[in-house]
């Protein structure tokens, strides 16, 4: 199986996972910021909400956000769709330079990763619209749809993550 960043020559894969990495961690930043006003006595933040799982919690957390905390909470989930392409590519260019290090099914393994960094995104923009639809007053389903999103976007993310990093501390063969 080819890795989704296997165009990329081997002299632009170092540089694009760094530029990856900081325009990352710049989105870290932003998200700091746009998140503390969701941090209330029934929310820890946009992380508690996507992983609150019920209506009743749900509906608890909402209710206890001013207009200004929920506009906050609505502009961090539409921003997060343009962060969705480079937290993908920062830990697709980390699963490419870690599958390198070593033959056979580790490196198929970094494939699989460098595909499933892009297919959290999916799972990330589903559980984006079951939270915006929830914030809009329509919680039904939404809250366990976008709980089960999460969960598994944030597997897949880890799955990444650890990779990349047992990848880097490997020595090479």
């Amino acid at each position: 199986m080819r890795h989704p960043l296997d165009f990329l020559p081997e002299t632009l894969r170092k540089p694009v996972f760094w530029a990856a990495l900081l325009l990352t961690v710049a989105c870290f930043a932003i998200f700091q910021g746009l998140d503390q006003p969701l941090k209330t006595p029934a929310s820890t933040g946009i992380v508690a909400f996507e992983l609150a799982g019920s209506t009743a919690r749900s509906t608890q957390m909402i209710a206890s956000w001013d207009a200004r905390a929920r506009n906050f909470a609505a502009f961090g989930l539409g921003f997060d769709f343009l962060f969705m392409p480079i937290y993908a590519t920062t830990l697709s260019a980390a699963t490419l330079l870690a599958r390198k290090r070593r033959p056979g099914a580790w490196s198929q393994a970094g494939a699989i990763l460098g595909w499933s960094s892009y297919l959290a995104t999916l799972f990330d923009a589903v559980e984006n619209i079951a939270l915006f639809s929830s914030l809009n007053g329509s919680l039904g389903n939404n809250p366990q749809i976008a709980l089960g999103c999460a969960s598994l976007k944030f597997g897949l993310i880890l799955l990444s993550l650890a990779y990349g990093l047992v990848g880097w501390l490997l020595p090479a063969r």
